[in-house]
């Protein structure tokens, strides 16, 4: 099988890692990679937005399967575009992808599909912005206002802040730039991340995982597109995995089937466990990251196999799905400054110790590697059980040095010492 993967971060590193151990997979290209990923894969340089781009990138490389990582590409409708050229692709179309795209159209989805989430309102208007802030948060007896952007925002379009100054500021800026802002009651409870291989109505859980957003240690700072992740989750019984399969992503993907928008590649369920049962907090139309660096690190069933069932049809004559024992745990590195404007172009030594993948790097002509993005490598540790994974994790971030980089010490670590129960 010859395999195609579309993206550039540590997500489609991972990928292309997990897709390499397939026997079934005897070529492997990436559009448009980085540093690392050359490794794996034969990489070409694409606008990955672009339909025409890609199906013909597709073509040229007789790609059995086409694999996109990215929601913009999504969102966009690249995945209908390959399906209309005969090519099958692993990743949801562009109605289906608004699950993602629209949070308006998410809830909508939720709501009829009679699942648990927070109580919303879009704001469209700043003339009635206070008003509406007014009926979220500390004073309607919540632990603090959530602000989001409607639309896409790479994971950074978020505010949840017990400051009512700084969620007005960020709702007024989302406004400005023409940007619909949707207020959220508070959900209380760990968050899980739950990811699905989904084909229609047949829905495949993954390992779940848990992730941090933002940027310091004891979750301190700004919202990030994520700072690590860890799986399996000690704390979090396989009943409720169950419930949230059978209450959440069942009902969802059965009402996508029901408005003629069905979903076919992963299906995302970001959710909080809250005293009243799981909730969800938002879904996403790809694969996460960086919980995707530690979940496929512990898988054994052959990735190619799972992601092609799905994009023909078939995945519900798979079987039950194979894992590692023990954990695995993700760290993110940053440039210095990320969230904000990163800095790049600096050398990075150790990039290519084993358990390193690349997002944003880019090699120089002269073969040095540098940083060209904001969460800049993704360290996987595995272990036998949590703790030993993060002392893998931290191990191998030893032997990396980017100058000014940044990352949390404490991936996993409540988990790993029994600081997390519902």
């Amino acid at each position: 099988m010859r395999v195609l993967v579309i993206g550039s971060g540590a997500r489609e590193h991972a990928l292309l890692l997990a897709l390499s151990r397939d026997p079934q997979v005897d070529y492997l290209a990436v559009a448009p990679g980085n540093a690392g990923t050359s490794a794996v894969a034969e990489q070409h340089d694409v606008d990955i937005t672009a339909a025409d781009e890609v199906v013909a990138l597709a073509r040229k490389l007789s790609a059995d399967l086409v694999v996109i990582g990215p929601e913009v590409p999504l969102v966009l409708g690249v995945a209908d575009a390959l399906r209309a050229a005969g090519i099958a692709c692993f990743g949801p179309s562009k109605d289906a992808a608004r699950i993602e795209g629209s949070k308006a159209f998410a809830k909508d989805v939720m709501a009829a599909a009679g699942v648990r989430t927070a109580t919303s309102e879009i704001v469209d208007n700043p003339a009635h912005l206070d008003a509406a802030l007014d009926r979220f948060g500390p004073p309607a007896g919540q632990q603090a206002w959530v602000v989001k952007d409607d639309g896409l925002a790479a994971g950074k379009g978020v505010v949840v802040s017990a400051d009512r100054d700084a969620a007005r500021a960020h709702a007024a800026e989302l406004l400005e730039s023409g940007h619909p802002v949707l207020l959220e009651s508070f959900l209380d409870g760990p968050e899980v991340s739950l990811f699905c291989v989904v084909d229609g109505e047949t829905v495949v859980p993954l390992l779940p995982a848990q992730d941090f957003k933002r940027v310091g240690d004891n979750d301190s700072g700004p919202n990030t597109g994520g700072m690590g992740a860890y799986t399996p989750l000690p704390w979090l019984p396989a009943a409720v995995v169950d419930q949230i399969v059978d209450e959440v992503v069942k009902p969802v993907a059965a009402e996508l089937v029901r408005r003629d928008s069905a979903f076919s590649g992963l299906l995302y369920a970001g959710l909080a466990i809250t005293s009243q049962g799981p909730a969800v907090v938002e879904f996403n139309c790809r694969f996460g990251d960086p919980e995707t660096q530690a979940v496929l690190a512990l898988l054994e069933t052959p990735l190619g196999s799972l992601l092609n069932a799905a994009a023909t049809g078939t995945l519900g004559s798979l079987g039950e799905l194979q894992w590692q024992d023990g954990s695995a745990v993700t760290v993110v590195v940053a440039a210095e400054n990320y969230p904000g404007r990163p800095r790049v172009g600096d050398v990075i030594t150790g990039s290519e110790t084993a358990g390193v993948l690349h997002a944003g790097t880019t090699r120089r002509a002269d073969g040095s590697v540098v940083s060209s993005g904001g969460r800049v490598l993704s360290v996987v540790g595995t272990g036998a059980d949590l703790a030993a994974a993060r002392a893998d994790a931290y191990r191998i971030i030893e032997s990396v040095r980017l100058p000014g980089s940044h990352f949390r010490t404490d991936i996993g670590l409540a988990a790993a010492e029994g600081r997390i129960s519902l």
